[in-house]
């Protein structure tokens, strides 16, 4: 295994897209298809032993990344900006290496990171979209009031300790959160919840979607809401959104090598209405 102290390695940064689809999730698991092992084994393809990866969150099964984070060390001798090339040439085609550059053998993909940002997606429309699919949860049984969730999102914002959207089976200690932004805006058919805080608890975000959506079709207020995370009744949470609408959307650094067009906006909003109605032939 390479030593980052040594004069003939490097850290290099990347930045990582990848469809979560077929994958169990960012970390390496046994008897399962993950990220980390497929970039891990190509990594040893390429250099002839194995290189551990670490990447600033680990998502869920079936999660996308719009602009993961990791870092490895490698030998010297390879330019740091050629890992992006080199990688691609091997990967499958549902991982992508946007970009690649040297870092400093302090930086940390996860430790160094001072926030992360998710977009989940919904798709309202009764009528279903092959090409939306993928990318959202595809819910049309009640009309949801976007007002409704961003005036119960508006509370998260601050440091607080959320155990209401903690699913079992972590290892962190605690509970507390962050929270730095909380959006929702509509776009026709198309819902986007956004959330960016230091750091995400296990299975935070579709928790808090889940619970969300009932504020949206007006079942739970957003003064209940508010209460439940507050008075931390896990037990009411009850419902997680689906993986496929959720999306890693970026990752924010102090010292970042990469240029915002690399890693700032690299999940396009999905639109339904990408020309006007009146330019149609018909």
């Amino acid at each position: 295994m390479l030593s980052s102290a040594s004069p003939l390695t490097q850290r290099v940064a990347l930045v990582i897209q990848y469809l979560g689809t077929r994958f169990h999730g960012w970390q390496r698991q046994p008897k399962h298809r993950t990220v980390q092992e497929e970039i891990e084994t190509t990594l040893e393809a390429v250099l002839g032993f194995p290189v551990r990866i670490y990447a600033a969150g680990r998502t869920d099964s079936g999660v996308h990344a719009a602009a993961q984070v990791a870092h490895f060390d490698a030998p010297a001798h390879i330019p740091a900006h050629r890992w992006a090339a080199i990688l691609n040439a091997r990967l499958p085609d549902d991982i992508l290496i946007r970009a690649s550059a040297i870092v400093d053998s302090t930086w940390h993909a996860r430790f160094s990171a001072i926030w992360r940002r998710y977009r989940y997606t919904l798709y309202t429309d009764p009528r279903p979209n092959l090409f939306v699919r993928p990318f959202a949860w595809h819910y049309y049984y009640e009309p949801l009031d976007e007002s409704l969730i961003r005036a119960a999102l508006l509370p998260l914002i601050g440091r607080h300790h959320l155990a209401a959207f903690h699913r079992a089976g972590s290892d962190r200690p605690h509970s507390w959160v962050d929270v730095q932004a909380a959006e929702c805006k509509r776009d026709g058919a198309l819902v986007y919840i956004e959330v960016q805080a230091s750091g995400f608890l296990y299975g935070m975000m579709r928790l808090l979607v889940g619970m969300l959506v009932q504020v949206g079709r007006g079942v739970r207020s957003p003064g209940n809401f508010t209460e439940v995370w507050k008075q931390e009744h896990r037990d009411q949470v009850k419902y997680a959104a689906p993986a496929q609408g959720l999306c890693l959307l970026r990752v924010g650094y102090a010292e970042f090598p990469f240029p915002p067009e690399v890693w700032y906006d690299t999940q396009p909003a999905l639109s339904l209405a990408a020309f006007p109605e009146r330019s149609l032939v018909i």
